[in-house]
């Protein structure tokens, strides 16, 4: 998978543009500000998702601007393809080969990217949400199914939750929350089935890099946290829905006095151990760092094997926090893909190969 031009116009800070990278290393390189990151969105953008900086649609559009264009040329599925995704401050269209869809969504199965960045370096150390946001992250890529199913349950549990608040004025709803109950847990078995398909993957990729970055001295292994699941094992959806009926009538109560949805996948957990101890209580944070470093090399293998062909890799201003050790594996294990790198100054590696330097200056790139 490669990109092969970007076009963008009335985009965030960058002055209107096209640039075509090159299908190695690209290096986007200026000081802080100037709008490196704006360019990795908007590859990113591509691969069906929403900003992984969190911003909405309408911040996506230029100041002053009324629309925001982006256009893609890439490489995928063995043949030259390309996209254009549409903002305005009402709506997003997104047109793949000439092809209007009625989702941006659909761009996922064209196009395929991984994000690496600052944030990710606290995946271990921080809240669950961030893990929970990893997990399904890479999923909805990989399964557009998934992300509507995902989409439908967040929906549902906000439904679910403005009920248990409206309970405690009017105890007489109390009868329609089993309603609810059902879409919720249904939604849920899915959910949770498929994160557990795929962490049995991830962890036997990831268990295998991090031994290489340790040369060998440290063992990961990565369990799901559920209130539900108890034991690892293969689960059919009824036996899920079964582990989940009981906790959602075992919480009824405390659900209703505390207006919030006290189970299922939107409460549940990764825990990560090295040599049998837990990384986010005794981990070191070089230790946490090649958990993480693991992970996303993982997310990339998986990638790759779900559409035949090497993701697009994207950098943002992770090698700065990275050791020449960290970042020298992180490199080599990358070789395969195209990878887009921002940096405050022109990024220097022996391993580095077939470099395209891309200069940004007051969101002009150069």
């Amino acid at each position: 998978m490669k990109v092969n031009a970007l076009e963008f116009a009335g985009y965030r800070n960058l002055s209107d543009n096209r640039i075509e990278p090159s299908e190695k290393v690209n290096v986007i390189y200026g000081l802080n500000a100037q709008g490196k990151t704006n360019l990795l969105e908007a590859i990113w953008l591509f691969s069906g998702g929403h900003s992984f900086r969190g911003a909405k649609d309408s911040e996506i559009i230029k100041f002053n601007e009324g629309k925001a264009r982006l256009k893609m040329e890439f490489f995928s599925g063995k043949r030259n393809q390309k996209a254009e995704i549409l903002y305005t401050p009402s709506k997003k269209e997104a047109i793949i080969n000439n092809v209007k869809k009625s989702s941006s969504a659909f761009l996922s199965q064209h196009f395929s990217a991984v994000i690496f960045s600052p944030e990710h370096l606290t995946l271990i150390k921080n809240g669950p949400a961030l893990r929970r946001k990893f997990m399904d992250g890479s999923i909805c890529q990989q399964d557009l199914r998934f992300a509507v199913r995902l989409n439908k349950y967040n929906q549902t549990l906000q439904q679910r939750n403005a009920l248990l608040k409206e309970i405690s004025k009017h105890k007489e709803l109390k009868d329609t929350l089993e309603i609810w109950d059902e879409v919720l847990i249904d939604l849920g078995a899915d959910i949770i089935l498929k994160r557990l398909e795929f962490l049995s993957k991830l962890k036997v990729i990831a268990k295998e890099l991090h031994k290489g970055i340790s040369s060998g001295n440290e063992d990961l292994e990565i369990k799901y946290m559920s209130s539900c699941i108890k034991e690892e094992k293969e689960y059919t959806k009824d036996e899920v829905i079964s582990l989940l009926s009981k906790e959602f009538k075992r919480l009824r109560r405390e659900d209703i006095l505390y207006g919030v949805t006290n189970a299922g996948p939107h409460r549940d957990d990764l825990e990560f151990f090295i040599n049998s101890k837990s990384a986010r209580r005794f981990g070191s944070q070089g230790q946490q760092r090649s958990i993480v470093l693991s992970l996303k090399l993982s997310e990339a293998r998986l990638m790759k094997e779900a559409f035949e062909e090497p993701p697009v890799v994207l950098l943002d201003d992770v090698m700065s926090e990275l050791d020449p050790k960290r970042q020298e594996f992180l490199i080599k294990n990358t070789e395969e893909n195209q990878v887009f790198i921002t940096c405050c100054e022109p990024l220097k590696s022996e391993c580095l190969k077939e470099v395209r330097l891309f200069e940004v200056k007051e969101g002009v790139v150069n």
